[in-house]
């Protein structure tokens, strides 16, 4: 899967539409009946969901921190596919309705806490504590479930123009009713697609979006009953990041592709596909997790006074970053499939994983040219259990990855300690913090290799792991490993000193990791 921003994504031109379902409010919950989590995984005509908890559901560290920020442009992340083959509006809506009933995550929204109404995270750290359960972070948020009823076709003209209703009829011979436009569209460029994208998905995949997300369809304007000669959709789904992280997305395009097909052969909905547990029940096991032991709660305090209080910061000069500036993305693809096969024998030979290599280069950077150890945030994935491998949801939790062995080895346990540091809660570790501590010019570094992921999808999809265009005052990498080789995608503020800086900083990075004598052999 392919990482980019919705600016510089591949859309193909034609006409734009997004599918808004509708958010009804559950049911209140019967006292005489357990509560639990109030999800199912059926799809539409199943039994009804079992309504929230009085208190809500529970909320993640990360969902916590994110959605605290507020209403924003850019909270949110999207995934690009184009499907195999012609597809009608009425056929992609019911698939797309079939797994929004699959996946809790989906059917939840964001709300702040009634006033005088209970926290719930107040009762719960009355259990929490060193010798007891971790339990959540301290938030003032309401995480409720909702009803999600099929809705509307709308069609999206650029963002100069107004968005507008288009007529629609209802259908309901398969029993998913859903709504397909029946008039003609005019066609956007590839340009005004992705301006029209963006402006779309930064108005409704808000955090507190009712719901936050949306899937959109670029196609040829044609007809359902000509669907056989019209091109292959190209789906766009976005979503509030509090609701999905980059394995999400891959979940998504799986189950989306899977239950299209299934509902075109006849074929149960969910055939082939296993059921996937909740995030919530996700986020209720990592509150119920041990509280993390001294020697982690320790070594956390040692790296937040080593960072002067903060996480992590850049160690390079950006420039004027006291205010978020616009950003500026750089795509570098470092190694193709055949280098990335020597630099991995030449990884293993020594004992150690292909991301040594890649931050025993960073490590030896940073000392070179700013006389810093390596120090980064370092995204760590929470899917602990396989349980939680078909689900959606934002299963991440943040360690800190520090070095200054520039070894492969050395620099091998760092990313061992780092992944150590990431395995435990982080809302207790944080909580004297009053959260996750930073300031302008964070610094992190997230490692993809799709290739170990037991969830992915057929390259002929064309799947693109899409990011919004944001203000920014920090500094993100990624590193993406796939079949087609080593990829980097780096985010900074865009001033020029920051231009200068990080153009001679990933210049390096790439010249690094090819050096004639690992990748040459």
């Amino acid at each position: 899967m392919r990482l980019t921003n919705v600016a510089q994504m591949h859309a193909r031109p034609g006409r734009l539409s997004s599918y808004s379902m509708v958010a009804q409010a559950a049911a209140e919950p019967d006292p005489n009946v357990s509560a639990g989590l109030g999800f199912t995984a059926g799809p539409p005509g199943a039994a009804a969901p079992t309504p929230d908890p009085p208190r809500g559901l529970p909320v993640s560290f990360d969902q916590n921190r994110h959605v605290s920020f507020g209403s924003r442009p850019g909270s949110w992340m999207a995934v690009s596919f184009q499907l195999d083959g012609p597809a009608s509006l009425e056929e992609i809506a019911a698939a797309w309705q079939v797994v929004i009933q699959r996946h809790g995550t989906l059917r939840t929204v964001f709300d702040w806490r009634p006033e005088h109404a209970p926290r719930r995270s107040d009762a719960d750290h009355a259990h929490s504590g060193p010798g007891k359960r971790s339990g959540g972070p301290i938030t003032d948020l309401y995480l409720r479930e909702v009803t999600m009823l099929p809705g509307a076709w709308e069609q999206l003209e650029a963002p100069e123009r107004e968005s507008r209703p288009v007529g629609f009829s209802v259908h309901s011979g398969t029993g998913l009713q859903t709504a397909h436009l029946d008039a003609p569209s005019d066609q956007l460029s590839a340009a005004e697609v992705k301006a029209a994208l963006r402006a779309h998905f930064d108005s409704v995949c808000d955090p507190f979006g009712t719901p936050s997300h949306r899937l959109c369809v670029i196609d040829d304007g044609e007809s359902a009953a000509v669907r056989d000669t019209a091109g292959s959709p190209q789906i766009v789904i976005g979503s509030d990041h509090a609701h999905v992280d980059a394995w999400s997305l891959l979940v998504l395009v799986r189950d989306f592709t899977a239950v299209l097909e299934n509902l075109r052969a006849g074929r149960p909905v969910a055939h082939g596909l296993k059921v996937p547990e909740s995030f919530a029940a996700h986020t209720l096991a990592m509150e119920d997790k041990p509280f993390p032991p001294e020697e982690i709660v320790s070594r956390w305090q040692e790296i937040l006074q080593a960072g002067g209080g903060v996480m992590p910061t850049f160690p390079l000069p950006l420039g004027d970053i006291s205010l978020p500036v616009s950003e500026k993305v750089e795509v570098r693809d470092v190694l193709d499939s055949a280098e990335l096969d020597v630099l991995e024998a030449h990884a293993k030979e020594q004992g150690v994983r292909l991301i040594a290599v890649a931050v025993s280069v960073m490590t030896r950077l940073f000392r070179e040219l700013g006389d810093q150890p390596l120090r980064t945030v370092f995204p760590v994935h929470s899917r602990d259990e396989p349980r939680w491998f078909d689900s959606v949801g934002w299963f991440i939790t943040n360690a800190v990855l520090e070095n200054d062995d520039e070894s492969l080895r050395g620099s091998y346990q760092a990313v061992k300690e780092a992944i150590r540091l990431g395995s435990h809660p982080m809302a207790p570790i944080m909580r004297p913090y009053g959260g996750m501590p930073a300031e302008p010019g964070m610094f992190a570094m997230s490692w993809l290799d799709h290739r170990r992921l037991p969830v992915n999808v057929d390259q002929a999809l064309n799947a693109q792991h899409v990011s919004a265009v944001v203000q920014t005052d920090g500094v993100m990498i990624w590193f993406v490993v796939n079949e087609a080789g080593l990829h980097l995608r780096c985010r900074y503020p865009d001033t020029p000193q920051a231009r200068e800086t990080m153009h001679t900083w990933l210049g390096a990075v790439v010249e690094g990791l090819r050096a004639p004598s690992i990748v040459e052999g």
